[in-house]
């Protein structure tokens, strides 16, 4: 079977389906691979790479003849014309707000498969593409509103004196906002996050982000995605949104509802009360956008001087790097629907994941697929944890009972030994504790702990061993020498076998 990779006809569009190392995979299962020219060039992937990669170079025509058609965007009315009957089209499509596309494309008689509707399932996380786009833009979304924003977001304290840090105010922690959370962080930026899904919160903490809490009932997502809130829970999160936005110097958005309309969160009030030079960066735009003043693929200054970012392409402006995420969630997904390697696609509607990226199949309607159960909430109820008894504590009066014993012990080898025990025992005790401390006071970042160990206890031996040696009996003598030969070499190799694991970070 051939699979054809055509040029994007979505105007200013620079991501291409396929680079020239994915598409060499593609045909490593067995499949004849062509690719439209010019079709990656904005993606850094010309057709000489293509053709060095082993990948045919052709024309339109000879792309949409192809049995599998792969792109990035949904097919418009006139491509879906072009493929012959019985072919499959992947890619794209937002079939739950595109009802027309599905007609389109059942009446065309081809099977499609989309991308975006990967069930968030762990077997289906390779093929992902929402999560590997949403990757891209949240990064992509920080620069673009520090670019905006004009000034530090590190603190600096100079002569001339100090700036504060900027603050960031990320909505939602989905994958792009994780990722936004990261950007700000890296950059310096004070960085606050608010999500409705409670259990994100360990998340945005572990990034170095505080998570802004509200004091409503939550419930744990039962799907990894954000639930559309209820009335309670919109009256007690606008007046958070409210003080959250007034108090930043960017806020990122990026809460969406699969199949609805992005939910709006800051009112035009909210906006005008923002400081001036404020940004915001609208990642829901496409779909209606989370803030009253944005504009989908428009930048918007409001009269007190907000900048409001309502770009739906922040994933294509890195276009190399987000082609080459794109192409390998292909790879993935046609890995699984090759299962021979043959070049043969095989779509099983027994499986979750195809079942679930099926719109149509050879013109009968699909969509939408049975719901797929997955859970991102523990596995145990919180309820049964909380009803197992804790452990009962200690009691205090064995310790009593153990230094007691261990003292009436010691006093009866003081009496009974000879009179040479006491001295060696406190030549023992000594050379421990001076052992530990020699050892056990050098930075751990010379050694690591099981090493500190070894080398304390190396320690005890070569202390211990040094004041015996001057005793005169010479078994004493020799195994004193012996003693502190092999400890020494413990102590100094573990030093030297560690330098030279440091000397392996090092530049130069």
């Amino acid at each position: 079977m051939r699979i054809g990779i055509p040029r994007e006809s979505r105007p200013g569009e620079t991501l291409v389906a396929g680079t020239a190392k994915t598409a060499s995979q593609l045909a490593s299962l067995g499949y004849e691979v062509v690719v439209e020219a010019g079709a990656g060039a904005a993606a850094d992937q010309p057709d000489a790479a293509f053709a060095d990669a082993g990948v045919v170079v052709g024309s339109a025509d000879d792309v949409w003849a192809s049995d599998v058609v792969v792109k990035v965007n949904a097919p418009t009315e006139a491509e879906i014309a072009r493929m012959r009957r019985g072919a499959t089209v992947i890619s794209l499509m937002a079939p739950a707000r595109s009802p027309e596309l599905v007609e389109q494309l059942a009446a065309a008689g081809v099977t499609a498969l989309a991308m975006d509707a990967v069930p968030r399932i762990s077997r289906a996380q390779s093929m992902d593409v929402l999560s590997s786009m949403a990757n891209v833009a949240g990064y992509r979304a920080v620069i673009e509103a520090a670019h905006e924003f004009g000034r530090l977001f590190t603190g600096q304290v100079t002569a001339a004196g100090k700036v504060p840090p900027a603050r960031v105010f990320v909505v939602g922690a989905g994958v792009a906002g994780l990722a936004a959370i990261g950007a700000a962080g890296s950059l310096g930026a004070i960085v606050r996050a608010f999500d409705v899904r409670p259990e994100v919160a360990e998340q945005v903490e572990s990034m170095g982000a505080q998570f802004v809490t509200v004091e409503m009932e939550q419930e744990v997502s039962s799907d990894g995605y954000a639930k559309e809130m209820t009335a309670e829970q919109e009256a007690a999160t606008a007046a958070m949104y409210d003080e959250e936005a007034r108090a930043a110097d960017i806020v990122i958005t990026t809460a969406l509802i699969p199949g609805r309309p992005a939910p709006q969160l800051l009112s035009a009030e909210t906006v005008a009360a923002m400081k001036p030079g404020s940004v915001v960066v609208d990642m829901a735009a496409a779909n209606g956008g989370n803030v009253a003043a944005t504009v989908k693929d428009e930048r918007v200054v409001t009269a007190n001087g907000v900048t409001v970012l309502g770009y739906t392409d922040l994933a294509g402006r890195l276009a190399a790097q987000t082609s080459q995420l794109y192409g390998t969630n292909i790879v993935n997904l046609l890995k699984l629907l090759t299962p021979g390697k043959d070049g043969a696609l095989v779509l099983d509607m027994d499986d979750v994941v195809q079942r679930g990226i099926a719109v149509t199949r050879d013109g009968d309607v699909m969509w939408p697929p049975p719901p797929v159960q997955v859970s991102a909430a523990p596995s145990a109820p919180a309820a049964e944890v909380a009803q197992q008894e804790p452990p009962a504590p200690p009691d205090p009066r064995r310790r009593l009972y153990a230094v007691g014993l261990a003292a009436v012990v010691f006093l009866a080898l003081a009496t009974l030994a000879p009179a040479s025990f006491l001295p060696s025992l406190t030549v023992f005790v000594l050379a421990v504790v001076i052992g530990f401390y020699v050892i056990g006071n050098v930075h751990h970042a010379l050694h690591t702990p099981l090493m500190s160990v070894t080398n304390a206890i190396s320690g005890i031996i070569v202390v211990g061993a040094i004041l015996q040696a001057p005793i005169d009996n010479l078994a004493v003598q020799v195994i004193a020498g012996v003693a502190i030969l092999l400890a020494s070499i413990n102590v100094f190799g573990g030093f030297l076998v560690t330098r030279r694991m440091l000397n392996m970070f090092q530049k130069g």
